[in-house]
């Protein structure tokens, strides 16, 4: 009757073989398919119980699912056996085709390993093929592949006729896990997917929280944030500006599109724009607003990447320090300007001289004094240094006596050297180049190691003018100043002294420098003068002096005695100083003399 019902048996097993194959591409998750391939190992196949087992990353099994007895699967789900004790039981199992089969009667040794198993006793068989509870039939699932990779091991126990299975039960056997390790892996496949859309999902959500992030700190950031491009035709160009840029410069986001920074920079400042490192770069500089004016602003830059491999940009933040700036200007201008009539004060002064002059002395020796003195027609009786007194203060009505100055000069040491580029005409009606607001400028000398410098001669003694230009250092006392202060108080002095700056000011060029050496005392730096352009100069500075002065409606008069030096190299700032301050000195004292013969 076996051999009659046979083609029925095998249609019935090959419909629920078709089945439960149907049902494994139906589980959704992974954990769904390992329990779709245990349920239809007993669904399809005719075994009381299945088991799966799972290949872990590291290598050991694990099982998986259980179907068929909820007391074993309660007991050895999610228990684990070492790789070597399964390779073991394979190894000495007998092959039907890929499945691996162990006997009873030989797998007493493996009751000590640690794979999970569960099992019943029960008697011998009584026929050859019977099946015994201790009986082992396995069915590895590889992965596809020349690879053939282990997957995991489904373990059958129990046949439902009783006897171990026939060549259709074997093939039947193997083919479904076959296709098991097929759903195994792409459920896998699917789980690893998912995971990497959810990875992906969460890494874009902070990609764009990150990017809004940025939008709104580049946007809504209290100073000024630019991106710029780096590289290409277009390197510098902005990208975009954020709005407190934007209204920094006075320029709407759409014209600042237009531009670089190198085309706001101010002129003197593009040098320093140039040699800002695109990483970590810093630089104070002045950029060009849309009236016009500058400001000064701090940069700081940064390199950014679109992507991994994308390109890069230039992000620099713009901080407004027109305000420290200004301040600093501000000490810096008290550290080196009188604070009373706003003049280049004593260290100002000595520092614009000593750039001047060096140390090497020039081709003829120079003389101490090389000084022409001018007095201002006062009998001011100083007696001889800084600290002497003076006095004569004048009201309106005074007649200060004197109105003009001898030209005489004391003598000078012969200079063979001529000034570069000297003429004849007078150069203090002339404006001159290379002068500026701190100092002169000049042109190098190209000769020897001090090509950089222009050393300065002095005009040769005599009352004939060679010609040479030099550095004249025309030193001013006030006469009868003393007078004026015990008189009327130092609230009227320093109103006179404010106004004589004002006057020695106006009356020399933008390039000289008037500076106040201390008390009643000026100094005046001219460049390019010979002597008769110094001693005209000295006239006129002293001829704008004398007028009344009005202070709280009162008129007060001063003079003033000027003594003539040229600064030269070889010679200290002091010596220079002091010899002008001695010629001053003689002259006024000669002047004085002069008076008292005269009365």
């Amino acid at each position: 009757m076996e051999t009659e019902s046979e083609p029925y048996v095998r249609l019935s097993t090959l419909r629920q073989l078709h089945q439960v194959v149907a049902d494994l591409n139906t589980a959704r998750s992974l954990a769904d398919t390992l329990q779709t391939v245990a349920d239809g190992v007993v669904a399809g196949l005719n075994y009381e119980l299945a088991c799966v087992n799972l290949v872990r990353p590291d290598g050991d099994l694990v099982v998986a699912a259980f179907a068929g007895s909820s007391a074993a699967e309660a007991l050895i789900t999610g228990r684990v056996g070492s790789r070597a004790s399964w390779e073991r039981r394979l190894a000495m199992a007998d092959a039907w085709g890929d499945l691996r089969f162990i006997p009873h009667t030989e797998g007493w040794v493996l009751m000590e390993d640690d794979v999970p198993q569960w099992h019943t006793d029960g008697p011998a068989p009584r026929f050859e093929d019977e099946w015994h509870p201790h009986d082992r039939l396995y069915a590895p699932m590889y992965a596809s592949g020349s690879g053939r990779e282990l997957l995991g091991v489904i373990s059958v126990d129990r046949p439902r006729n009783g006897r171990h299975p026939g060549p259709w039960g074997q093939e039947a056997l193997q083919m479904y896990a076959s296709q098991s390790a097929i759903a195994i892996s792409n459920a896998r496949l699917r789980s690893n997917m998912q995971r990497a859309l959810v990875r992906l999902e969460r890494e874009q959500q902070a990609l764009r929280a990150s990017e809004e992030s940025f939008r709104q700190a580049f946007e809504y950031a209290p100073s000024g944030m630019a991106i710029a491009e780096m590289g290409g035709d277009q390197h510098g160009r902005l990208l975009r500006t954020n709005d407190a840029l934007c209204r920094l410069l006075g320029r709407p986001a759409s014209v600042m599109r237009r531009y670089s920074f190198a085309d706001l920079v101010h002129p003197e400042d593009i040098g320093t724009l140039l040699r800002t490192s695109a990483e970590g770069g810093r630089a104070e500089l002045r950029l060009g607003r849309r009236d016009g004016t500058y400001v000064w602003v701090s940069l700081r830059n940064s390199v950014v990447a679109d992507t991994a491999d994308g390109p890069r940009f230039l992000l620099t933040h713009v901080e407004d320090i027109e305000e420290r700036k200004r301040h600093e200007l501000q000490l810096a201008h008290r550290a080196s300007h009188d604070a009373l009539t706003g003049l280049p004060n004593s260290a100002e002064l000595r520092s614009r001289l000593s750039a001047r002059i060096c140390e090497r002395p020039t081709a003829a020796p120079a003389v101490a004094a090389q000084t022409g003195g001018y007095d201002g027609g006062y009998d001011s009786g100083r007696d001889g240094g800084y600290d002497s007194g003076r006095d004569g203060g004048y009201e309106t009505g005074h007649d200060p006596g004197h109105s003009g100055y001898d030209s005489g000069h004391s003598g000078y040491a012969p200079v063979p050297v001529p000034h570069p580029g000297s003429s004849g005409s007078s150069p203090y009606e002339v404006p001159y180049e290379h002068e500026h607001e701190h100092g002169f400028g000049f042109e190098p000398a190209g000769v020897g190691p001090y090509d950089h410098h222009v050393h300065m001669v002095a005009p040769t003694a005599g009352d004939i003018d060679d010609g040479t230009k030099g550095l004249a250092v025309l030193f001013c006392d006030l006469d009868g100043f003393k007078s004026i202060n015990d008189r009327f108080g130092h609230h009227t002095g320093d109103a006179v002294l404010i106004e004589v700056a004002r006057r020695l000011t106006s009356g020399v060029r933008d390039g000289d420098t008037v500076a106040r050496l201390g008390g009643d005392e000026f100094v005046v730096l001219a460049d390019g003068l010979g002597a008769a352009d110094a001693a005209d100069l000295a006239v006129r500075l002293r001829n704008a002096i004398i007028p009344p002065i009005r202070v709280d409606g009162r008129a007060v008069r001063v003079g003033a005695s000027f003594g003539i030096g040229w600064a030269e190299c070889g010679m200290s700032v002091e010596e220079v100083l002091n010899s002008a301050d001695q010629r001053m000195y003689v002259e006024k004292r000669s002047r004085a003399k002069l008076h008292r013969r005269a009365g």
